[in-house]
């Protein structure tokens, strides 16, 4: 569950605050309800609290912590299985909210660039850019009934994506991951999570064929 109250203190101590509380609870639930799409079965609310609640025992990781929980709040704001710009809209959302709240320019550009980092199509630079994407993959490294729940709510979300075709990409998505030499950019999230993650990832890969 999203917590509008976490919400508006995040922007509180950004000073991003030339929105009224009435234009930011409105992004608030405009948010909430493009979780709530009935097409979305993991990229769902329940995916950006857990995805806070990682954040909430790595900020001393950070550099930039509350940007990197803005990021968190609107890396999946948009999620279409059949685009391929969601993280590029997804960010363009979240500069927009940003600017018109009176953030400073290198603070969009910030997490402009955090949330691009979730498209996963490099390893990631920055110091916040790690924690982000090792917090946005957490799922890999859960316990081993909720990564398959996971898998299971990824192949609903694509339930409009034949199963042989499905089963093929999934296998070059996950590969390309136990590829790395580790997962994780973080040591601390290497510790917690390196070895459950490679164990789930080679037991999807058999799953898979």
């Amino acid at each position: 569950m999203l917590i509008a109250r976490r919400w508006l203190e995040l922007w509180q101590r950004l000073g991003a605050t030339r929105h009224a509380d009435s234009a930011l609870a409105d992004a608030f639930t405009e948010l909430t309800k493009c979780y709530a799409e009935k097409h979305r079965h993991y990229h769902t609310a329940q995916h950006i609290a857990e995805c806070l609640a990682r954040l909430d025992e790595a900020r001393a990781l950070c550099e930039h912590p509350d940007e990197v929980e803005i990021a968190l709040w609107f890396h999946d704001a948009i999620y279409d299985t059949h685009a391929k710009d969601n993280e590029a809209q997804s960010a363009d959302w979240a500069a927009r909210v940003l600017h018109d709240a009176g953030a400073e320019k290198p603070v969009i550009d910030r997490v402009r660039t955090l949330i691009m980092a979730t498209c996963h199509d490099a390893l990631p630079e920055t110091r916040d850019a790690c924690v982000l994407v090792d917090i946005d993959l957490s799922i890999l490294g859960a316990p081993p009934e909720r990564f398959d729940a996971y898998e299971l709510e990824i192949r609903a979300e694509y339930a409009w994506v034949p199963n042989i075709l499905f089963r093929s990409t999934r296998r070059k998505i996950l590969g390309e991951f136990l590829k790395r030499p580790s997962i994780y950019s973080t040591d601390d999230f290497k510790q917690k999570l390196e070895n459950n993650a490679r164990a789930n990832l080679a037991r999807s890969l058999r799953a898979l064929g």
